[in-house]
């Protein structure tokens, strides 16, 4: 779980209690990179921060500290001249507010969502090939090893939210939560966002669904099961293969493939439809028929209601970070994976297409989304979920 806070001499001199909702965010477009003029937004009274009273400090004398970190100069990272920082235990988190809550979902990621909101920008999960990391380069910030230690925080996205799925431009169209960074990652704990964000979806009967890996999604299965009442409510739970050691060099964060489905069948049981994301399948290494057949089977055992194939992606900042991974631990696949990617970041459609349809072929002989249940009674309610 998160730990007391400590604020750098720059910063508020204290972190909100957990039970404060916080307000400030950046936007949340996959890759945007964040206006200069977003500094003085996040330092508006309106926005919901730390009072005066509780900080011990006048509003104008923040804003005149906030400018001074622009002054300082252009060496520091850009996120630094336009956030609020604070540092938990070795994590740093920039405050910021949302200049947009919506956010389309690019095509090239080959999910099956239009439109996405995430509360946070960079994960505490460390995937190496997560292809989030890539948003880190418009902040300054390097996509690398920054990626899982200085996260975006999007404070106000919750009452942004709100004003956009109350526009007469807004369609009502489903959303994903969590694109850009875990929804329910450490980070939650101490900001606990998402409640605010599940509830503006509820009050608007918005179709969404929520993607991740963390175990505290649990904590907000009753807003989870209310919002379900008026509106379609779904989740999907990343789980890309089902070997542990291989999760500790490439998820190192993360909770094993076995929690995560542990999770997807407590969100079922409790009547929120959960899927599995198959994301990434990583060539050559996850993708021989064992493994494939081994991670569907674990997510027919699990309830699933579905399970989405994606095989790996490799866009810039994502790329030279898992290259460099595979060629420390797998220095003969570089030659393949160059063969296979060429300069792009999807693998050849051939490839892809037959993965896709090995996956297809799987759910249907365990009967994901027909009769998932079937495998599911196999095994005791006492049994763990085998690891293979």
């Amino acid at each position: 779980m998160r730990r007391d806070a400590t604020s750098r001499a720059e910063d508020q001199p204290a972190a909100r209690p957990r039970g404060q909702q916080q307000t400030v965010q950046e936007p949340g477009q996959l890759m945007r990179q964040p206006a200069e003029s977003e500094q003085h937004q996040a330092q508006q009274p309106g926005q919901p921060r730390q009072s005066d009273a509780q900080s011990g400090r006048a509003e104008q004398p923040a804003r005149s500290e906030q400018q001074t970190l622009v002054v300082e100069g252009p060496a520091r990272p850009r996120i630094e001249r336009q956030a609020v920082t604070r540092v938990f235990d070795g994590i740093t988190c920039y405050e910021v507010p949302a200049r947009a809550a919506i956010e389309r979902v690019p095509e090239a990621a080959e999910l099956p969502f239009t439109y996405g909101a995430s509360p946070y920008r960079g994960c505490e999960s460390g995937c190496g090939y997560c292809t989030a990391r890539r948003g880190h380069r418009y902040l300054g910030l390097d996509p690398g090893r920054d990626f899982s230690t200085k996260i975006v925080v999007k404070t106000d996205l919750a009452r942004r939210l709100r004003r956009e799925l109350g526009s007469p431009r807004w369609s009502g169209e489903p959303v994903a939560l969590g694109l850009t960074g875990d929804c329910y990652q450490p980070a939650e704990e101490i900001y606990r966002l998402m409640p605010g964000v599940i509830r503006a979806l509820a009050d608007a009967a918005n179709p969404f669904t929520v993607l991740t890996k963390s175990p505290l999604v649990l904590r907000d299965l009753d807003l989870l099961r209310d919002a379900a009442k008026v509106t379609q409510v779904g989740a999907l739970v990343s789980v890309g293969f089902v070997d542990d050691r291989l999760r500790r060099a490439v998820e190192p964060g993360a909770a094993t493939p076995q929690r995560r489905l542990e999770i997807c069948a407590t969100l079922n049981d409790s009547g929120i439809p959960c899927g599995v994301l198959m994301a990434p399948i990583l060539p050559l290494i996850t993708d021989s028929t064992d493994h494939l057949m081994a991670t569907v089977r674990r997510a027919a055992e699990a309830g699933a209601v579905s399970v989405t194939p994606v095989v790996l992606r490799l866009p810039p900042g994502a790329r030279e970070w898992y290259m460099g991974w595979l060629e420390c631990e797998h220095p003969g696949l570089v030659p393949r994976y160059q063969a296979l990617y060429g300069k792009g970041q999807v693998a050849e459609d051939g490839y892809r297409r037959r993965i896709a349809e090995q996956v297809r072929v799987l759910a249907e002989t365990y009967g994901i989304g027909r009769d998932a249940r079937r495998w599911r009674r196999r095994r005791s309610p006492a049994r763990q979920l085998a690891l293979v």
